[in-house]
């Protein structure tokens, strides 16, 4: 009696003494997939115990001669969800004595490698010694379940909080109800926070936490450091973080942490940062960080050479050959012959012949018993019932199904097999009934939903071999999923199908003269085995009546089958060694089959023992196997291992032994000569040996040689490891439908070292890994599906799976739940392991068990792990029986849909591949030389200019609006009733006018109340604090008249003062402003109660409100003595959140007024719409100034009246057929966002833009071009012209630089490569081509504007392929800043710059922007050609990583592509480290699933490596009034601990 078993099966220590076995032996084949203990099944973790506790207290004596090894893993507590031993507890106890190959089937069944679990704790213990402090990552308490109130995000202190840039926040988030004080997020923040997770959270796992204590002081000395940070005086321009910490705002916005001390704007930020200025010094972000940076500092493992070469084909470093490399050095290798295949008289001319013949002569003999779920014998098939069954179904299918003329089956057709494991009896009649038939049987596993896993593949496997019909139970019929009205769904990528059930009742008896054809065994299609690759797709391996037949006669002589035998088979019998022993040949020989179903399996892992016992038979398994049961009589000779594969079938199998015959071969092989391909015995490093056995001989009557696994099959040296291949009549013979791949798979010849063919015979690749050893015998050490090639080494998934689970304790994860693949990423496969982590696992284990596993690797296989992830208990992608389906697994990992529990990425430590970092050269070229390289080169200077200002000029009409107050009175006096403003609600309805008198008249009251109650110097600084309307405007021309400098200020948010006043008041003192103008409501709340809970409202300086004004007329207007005199001080946060004011003279205003008229050809019938803030820049000159000067009308509309009506702008555009428009990117990208799918009902309701000409974006940042053309595209339909959308440029030394107009020609856009403006060059490329960039013109520059690039640091003009500084000469510079400190020196260079050489007496000031001018084919206006000005990015904004310079916008938009859930993304710097945050917009559960992506993304496309990911709620990432991210703001919260992030994770 045989037994016919698989590696994976759960092996029991035994209650059952045998008394002998009488067994013949036991197969033992590495195949077919075999199941693993996955849920929490029918038996409870306490219960399991306490019955494995019974079932081995009488043999724990026994097990005493066991190597401790074994004995230690045998007893070890099986995981929780299984009730059974785990069926790798099997292998890997075997780790001392020898591993066992197995092949084919899928690619769950994993062949354990076994490495010593000493080995492993020896590979630990050395990295003890070196005590590696990993930081812990950071997670919510929530552990991702929505938190309550109490948990979320903490105050804002966002400076933008009124600004339209938090538009999109406001979106996001509500109101928040109750207004807490500061403290209460501070205390919250620090006792219960979610986001401090422990306090042993920083620490290593080497140490102990010292006590809760820890945590409170910690918290104690952050609140003081809070408690106590105020505005400090220094000698710059004041950074604008406020003071306090605050109650987020109804927009969602997010605090920004304590005040940064203001810094000099040359000064880098970094170095603030590093001396922890501003920053708690005991953050327990920065003690993370630095942890990271130690675990960092430690070297790698391969040095860098010195060098980086910029092009694309050598940007990564090539490994050096290593002279030390083992390699092959035996002769080549001859081809092993497998002995002839005997011919026997009585074998059967084909396989249906066998079954007829025992059906006649051998009725009552039994062919197959099937086992219940309990392990009893449920039913007996006997030979004579298998073939009437048989018969019946075979009529059936040919003559019932159709009609005669149309018979719906014809021979030759596939039709798919569809039955359970447990119902071996119904699957047996249906493929023999398929033989009769000479239909082709497909069988495949049962769906169990409409989403299984593979479930698509499976689907193109019955579409390529052209399956419409199925073969089923009633009873699996009945189990299949439904749709709601009874029919069975459609599964995902499946052909239609019709399903047949082939229960006795519904066949019908053969016709008296009916008979099935039975032709011999020809080369035609038998039946076909479904078989999964690497990737996951599913191929059909095509198996000929021959090779069927041969493969049966070529097992029945290699295992020596005898007629009337007994098997007991645990296999799947749909597929491999299952179908080919338990199916076939057992018919063939007459054999009584006993099938245990997985299912039995699961429930009592004993049956099997039980079986064989009772019938006895022969059991399972290796060493550890026969160690337990050699006492009770197993004998080692009838063990037998075999390798197998779906397309060469069994490829070599150990010959059942005599008593007392030699034992099997072992070999000791190094795992380092492994990964090189080469075999070398280990003799030094027992950590790190592989013990293989043999799988016996090759198979009789076939041909085996051993091939390189990639490239030419050419035959290997006896020492080398390559491919088994296989010439056999015994194997399949084609993919069914898939000819290309057949060729490369089923007709390889192999190649001897000359590359000349060895003869003419083909052979099939096996897939199998191995080697020949001494006396011809086989020897596999793995599966080319499983092998990662990681930087030209060969490592085995199986055996880095063995290493992880030698790992103690293994309590954190479940065995055998476990996959391990490689993606690839950035020029080379990286490794990626993946585990299901049981759910009492705390945190700190998890992160223990992970980081001991990374050295573990580390150590014995000399290769680092690119990511390591644990998911919840059951959750990763399922095969049939219960197996880990890793194709679909690493598809889930890389589509971001694995949702992780922990995750850690180990990217430092494995990408070896990097650019050399690029040393800076010292610059000791002289000007000269610049110059003549750049005319040698052929390169213009990088410069130019707008059109002439004063050729063009009225000199009458420059004179009258030389100061605006004058030209106001002129309006007033000349065109009184002349409509200048409009303002409109969110109905779109004018709430209040102003004509050239109307204004005029207010103006004058203002300046008539300045003088009366505020005891107004000329000279004086005045706040105006007014929503926007016209108010402001005329409060703004009152301070003119009354000869006062107006300074505006973005009023405080009313349900958010603790977040907004502070800001307020900060501009207050700074500007040392001596009055406050403002409206009644806006006076109240200064001096509220809630104001004072944030500042000190009794300093205020006098507030006037200046809705009630008295009628009285100014004794006199005020006219400035000259034009160099300040007009007005303009206040603006930069995005390094500076806030700076500049001052704006009377000249600069009238200059730009006039080349703002002249670009965009505005006079009095004009009509402008205007949607902008209007407090600083650009906005509020076109807000207040413009329409004065030029005389058109403004239509205004506030930007939050866009919240609660968003075609607000839209409408008035078509409403009052405007024809130039002005917005924010906040308008813009609200309107795409909200507006986007409603272009219908818009159009409906008659909205029509094809009157704008031109729609300007005013911003000071490099163009959004992906959401112009996104805007341009939505409301194309609504006649809005591609081209009218364009975009303005300004800076704080000058408000507006370029600006599209009427004339000139449409704004270009370029491609330029990404690598080269890293080194600072400017490189055009294709469209399209890799890591190219786009990049949009940023409008025509303005009338009296020249701009010229220029070196930042050599202050030389640069020639136009470089990137460099922008700077500008114009005559509407700012003059200066405004700061309240004395050094004003250190300033005034901004904006007094001559250039080192070429033209040095211009006065240039310095914008801050990179950029780069390129000459176009286009021509303008004067018909030269155009040139072009591109804005790259702000020059403090940059990142300076390995020696490059990177924008943070570029990493930014490669993130938000990352993952589909990226709402927004920011990047910032600390200490050379990349930190990248992320605003999830999905489930908190996908926030791990962000980590991977974004490190991938980012290295593949800026070659960089991440060092944080911090993933946040929606809205976390603070945005200025102009829609920019305040980066610097979000680096200070984060490092302050003030982000409540839902996860931080720390790149190793």
């Amino acid at each position: 009696m045989r037994f016919l078993g698989a590696t994976k099966q759960p092996v029991c220590s035994g209650t059952l003494l045998f008394a002998e076995f009488i067994s013949r032996f036991i197969l033992i084949f590495f195949g077919t997939e075999s199941p693993k203990q996955t849920r929490q099944c029918d038996i409870t973790q306490k219960g399991y115990e306490k019955k494995r506790a019974k079932l081995l207290a009488p043999y724990i004596p026994q097990t005493q001669n066991v190597d401790p090894g074994l004995q230690t893993i045998q007893l070890a507590p099986g995981p929780g969800a299984d009730s059974s031993p785990s069926p790798d507890a099997m292998s890997s106890s075997s780790t001392r004595h020898h591993r066992l190959h197995r092949s084919g089937g899928a690619r769950d069944d994993r062949y354990r490698s076994d490495i010593h679990t000493e080995a492993v704790q020896a590979a630990l213990a050395k990295h003890k010694e070196q005590k590696m402090a990993l930081p812990m990552p950071t997670k919510r308490r929530s552990a991702f379940v929505q938190s309550p109130v109490e948990n979320c995000t903490p105050p804002d202190t966002s400076s933008a909080s009124e600004d339209e840039g938090s538009l999109r926040r406001r979106q996001a988030a509500t109101l928040a109800q109750s207004l807490q004080s500061s403290e209460f997020w501070i205390n919250r923040s620090l006792q219960g926070s979610s986001t401090s997770s422990s306090a042993s959270s920083t620490l290593s796992h080497g140490e102990s936490s010292k006590s809760q204590g820890h945590n409170h002081t910690q918290g104690n000395a952050l609140a003081d450091v809070l408690a106590h940070t105020r505005i400090d005086g220094s000698n710059v321009p004041p950074d604008i973080t406020s003071s306090v910490p605050q109650e987020r705002g109804p927009r969602g916005e997010t605090g920004t942490g304590p005040a940064v001390k203001g810094m000099s704007r040359g000064q880098s930020r970094s170095s603030m940062m590093d001396t922890a200025d501003g920053v708690p010094v005991n953050s327990r972000v920065s003690t993370k960080i630095q942890q990271l940076l130690n675990t960092l500092k430690r070297p790698k493992r391969p040095p860098l050479s010195e060098f980086f070469l910029d092009d694309a084909e050598e940007i990564v470093e090539v490994p050096r050959p290593d002279p030390n490399t083992p390699r092959p050095e035996g002769r080549q290798m001859v081809p092993v012959k497998g002995e002839p295949l005997g011919v026997v008289s009585n074998w059967p001319p084909a396989l249906q012949a066998s079954l007829a013949r025992w059906g006649a002569t051998q009725a009552k003999s039994p062919a197959l018993t099937t086992l219940d779920i309990t392990g009893k014998p449920l039913y007996t098939l006997t030979y004579g019932k298998l073939w009437s069954r048989s018969l019946k179904l075979a009529y059936t299918l040919l003559n019932k199904l159709g009609t005669k003329s149309e018979p719906v089956l014809r021979p030759g057709d596939r039709v798919a097999l569809v039955y359970p494991n447990s119902d071996p009896g119904m699957f047996w009649v249906a493929f023999y009934g398929c033989l009769l038939a000479e239909v082709i049987p497909v069988p495949i596993e049962v769906p169990l939903s409409r989403k299984d896993a593979g479930s698509q593949q499976i689907g193109f496997l019955l579409g390529s071999c052209g399956i419409s019909l199925a073969l089923t139970s009633e009873i699996c019929l009945k189990g299949l999923p439904k749709t709601p009205n009874g029919e069975i769904v459609q599964f995902k990528g499946w052909p239609r199908l019709r399903w047949v059930v082939t229960d006795t009742k519904y066949l019908t008896k053969p016709s008296k003269d009916w008979q099935p054809h039975i032709p011999t065994a020809n080369t035609d299609t038998a039946y076909i085995e479904y078989k999964a690759s690497k990737e996951g797709t599913v191929m059909g391996v095509a198996v000929s009546k021959v090779s069927m037949l041969t493969h049966c006669q070529a097992l029945t002589q290699a295992c020596n089958y005898c007629e009337g035998e007994t098997l007991v088979n645990v296999l799947d019998f749909k597929k491999d060694m299952g179908l080919w022993h338990g199916v076939l040949t057992s018919v063939m020989n007459r054999i009584h089959t006993i099938s245990v179903p997985y299912a039995v399996m699961k429930a009592c892992p004993l049956s099997w023992v039980q079986r064989v016992h009772v019938s006895k038979g022969s059991v399972s398994s290796c060493d550890a196997f026969l160690n337990v049961f050699q006492s009770h009589g197993l004998k080692p000779e009838v063990i037998c291992p075999c390798a197998s594969s779906p397309e060469a079938m069994t490829v070599a199998i150990r010959r059942p032994g005599a008593r007392g015959a030699p034992l099997p071969a072992r070999a000791v092989l190094s795992m380092g000569g492994l990964s090189h391909g080469v075999i070398r015995v280990n003799t030094e490093d027992k950590n790190s040996a592989l013990t293989v056995q043999d799988v016996g001989h090759v198979m009789p009557g076939a041909l085996m040689c051993i091939v390189k696994p990639d490239g030419s099959p050419m035959l290997c040296k006896t020492d080398e490891i390559g491919e088994i291949v296989l010439n056999s009549r015994a194997g399949g013979t084609m993919y069914y439908g898939l000819s290309g791949v057949t060729k490369n798979t089923f007709e390889v010849i192999p190649v001897n070292s000359g590359g000349t063919p060895i003869g003419d015979v083909t052979f099939t690749r096996t897939g199998l890994l191995g080697f020949v050893g001494p006396g011809s015998l086989v020897f596999v050490v793995g599966k080319t599906e499983g092998l990662l090639l990681v930087s030209g080494r060969r490592h085995n998934a199986d055996d880095l799976v063995a290493t992880a689970l030698a790992v103690e304790p293994v309590k954190t994860v479940y065995r055998g739940r476990i996959a391990v693949f490689s993606v690839n990423v950035f020029y080379d496969e990286r490794i990626v392991i993946v585990a299901e982590q049981r759910p009492d696992a705390s945190e700190e284990d998890s992160f223990q068990w992970m980081s001991r596993v990374l050295q573990a690797i580390d150590s014995i296989h000399q290769v680092g792990l690119y990511c390591l992830a644990l998911v919840p208990a059951n959750t990763l992608p399922k095969t049939p029986l219960g197996g880990i389906h890793v194709s679909e697994t690493k598809h889930c990992f890389l589509e971001g849909s694995l949702h992780p529990c922990n995750i850690l990425m180990c990217p430092h430590t494995c990408v070896t591949n990097l650019p050399k970092p690029r040393q800076k050269q010292p610059v000791g070229v002289g000007p000269a030389s610049i110059m003549v390289g750049n005319l040698v080169a052929g390169k213009r200077i990088a410069q130019a200019a707008g059109r002439e200002l004063a050729l063009i000029e009225d000199q009458e009409l420059s004179r009258k609006h030389q100061f605006l107050s004058e030209a106001l009175q002129w309006r007033a006096q000349t065109d009184p009733d002349h409509v200048l403003f409009m303002l409109l609600n969110a109905k779109g309805a004018a709430v209040s006018t102003a004509t050239s008198l109307q204004l005029h008249k207010r103006a004058e009251k203002i300046t008539a109340s300045l003088q009366e109650r505020g005891g107004i110097n000329t000279g004086d600084n005045v706040v105006l604090l007014y929503p926007p309307g016209i108010d402001l405007i005329a409060a703004f021309y009152g301070c003119l008249y009354a000869g006062c400098i107006p300074v505006t200020v973005r009023p405080p948010h009313p349900q958010n003062l603790a977040a907004t006043l502070p800001t307020v008041r900060m501009i207050i003192d700074v500007s040392k402003a001596s009055c406050i103008l403002t409206t009644q409501a806006l006076m109240k709340t200064l001096r509220s109660k809630e104001a004072a809970l944030s500042v000190n409202v009794k300093t205020w300086p006098t507030i006037i409100d200046t809705d009630d004004l008295s009628r009285k007329r100014p004794p006199h207007i005020y006219k400035p003595p000259t034009a160099e005199m300040l007009a007005y001080l303009d206040f603006s946060v930069s995005t390094t959140g500076m806030l700076t004011g500049v001052k704006i003279s009377h000249a600069a205003v009238s200059a730009l007024c006039r080349s703002i008229k002249l670009q965009c050809e505005l006079y009095s019938s004009r009509q402008v719409a205007i949607c902008l803030d209007p407090y600083c820049g650009l906005g509020f000159v076109l807000w207040c100034i413009s329409s004065v000067y030029s005389g058109h009308q403004s239509i205004l509309i506030p930007p939050m009246e866009l919240e609660s009506s968003l075609p607000l702008w839209l409408s008035t555009l078509s409403q009052y057929k405007i024809r130039d428009t002005f917005c924010s990117y906040s308008v813009m990208e609200l309107c795409t966002k909200g507006l986007g799918t409603q272009t219908e009902a818009l159009k409906a309701r008659g909205l029509n833009l094809s009157c704008v000409r031109s729609c300007v974006v005013v911003a000071e940042e490099r163009p959004r071009l992906t959401l112009s053309q996104s805007f341009s595209k939505l409301f194309k339909d609504l006649g809005l012209s591609p081209r009218a959308v364009s975009t303005a440029f300004g800076s704080r030394v000058n408000l507006a630089i370029c600006l599209q107009g009427t004339a000139g020609p449409d704004p270009s856009t370029v491609y330029v490569d990404m690598k080269s403006l890293r080194h600072d060059r400017v490189r055009l490329v294709e469209r399209g081509a890799p890591q190219s960039l786009p990049l949009m013109e940023s409008g025509t520059i303005l009338p009296g504007v020249r701009v010229i690039i220029v070196n930042p640091e050599t202050k030389g003009p640069l020639g136009d392929s470089h990137l460099g500084e922008i700077w500008v000469n114009s005559p509407h510079n700012a003059s200066g800043y405004y700061t309240i400190y004395g050094e004003e020196s250190l300033q005034a260079a901004h904006f007094n710059m001559r250039l080192s050489f070429g033209e040095p007496h211009t006065l240039w000031a310095r914008t801050g922007y990179l950029g780069f001018v390129r000459r176009t084919e286009l021509l303008d206006a004067a018909g030269d050609r155009h040139d072009a000005l591109f804005v790259v990015g702000l020059l403090d904004e940059t990142l300076e990583l390995r020696g490059l310079r990177y924008h943070p916008i570029d990493i930014e938009t490669s993130v938000s592509r990352a993952h589909r859930s990226i709402a927004e993304s920011a990047v910032f710097t600390w200490t050379n480290l990349l930190v990248v945050v992320a605003e999830l917009s999905g489930s908190e559960q996908e926030a791990l699933d962000l980590v991977p992506l974004v490190t991938n993304v980012v290295l593949e496309e800026h070659h960089l490596i991440v060092g944080v990911v911090v993933v946040v709620d929606p809205g976390v990432i603070p945005i200025n009034s102009r829609g920019e991210k305040q980066r610097m703001h979000l680096r200070d919260s984060f490092l302050a601990d003030q982000l409540d992030p839902i996860y931080v994770a720390y790149n190793m």
